[in-house]
């Protein structure tokens, strides 16, 4: 069953959004050198990795990442169920492939592929 296993949080001020959810939460986030990125650390019974990132459009929501057995598998299943693909597929070397797509209704989300052969 897929899950959702990524989360990603788009920030006008990633400090004072990495504040606010370290005092909010507790949340661990911390920033990838070299990187605008900022990794999140959850806490709790069931926590699950997140990531932090500076704001790319004025419209950029919170996306989920839910998890997948084949990117290309399931960007053709979101087409044939109405949906599209609004970012194809992109490696992360060494960790997987995602995508993001965009439900009927107008929600995007994002999909997520394990895969240490990416390149």
């Amino acid at each position: 069953m897929s899950t959702v296993v990524h989360f990603e949080i788009p920030a006008d001020d990633p400090e004072r959004a990495r504040r606010f959810y370290y005092e909010m939460f507790g949340w661990q986030i911390e920033k990838i050198p070299g990187m605008e990125y900022w990794l999140i650390n959850t806490t709790g019974e069931n926590p699950i990795g997140g990531g932090l990132m500076r704001r790319e459009s004025p419209k950029q929501t919170i996306t989920n990442y839910i998890d997948v057995s084949s990117i290309d598998e399931f960007i053709e299943k979101t087409k044939s169920l109405g949906g599209k693909a609004l970012v194809s597929k992109k490696a992360v070397p060494g960790m997987g492939y995602y995508a993001i797509c965009l439900d009927p209704e107008g929600n995007t989300f994002g999909i997520w592929e394990d895969s240490k052969e990416a390149r």
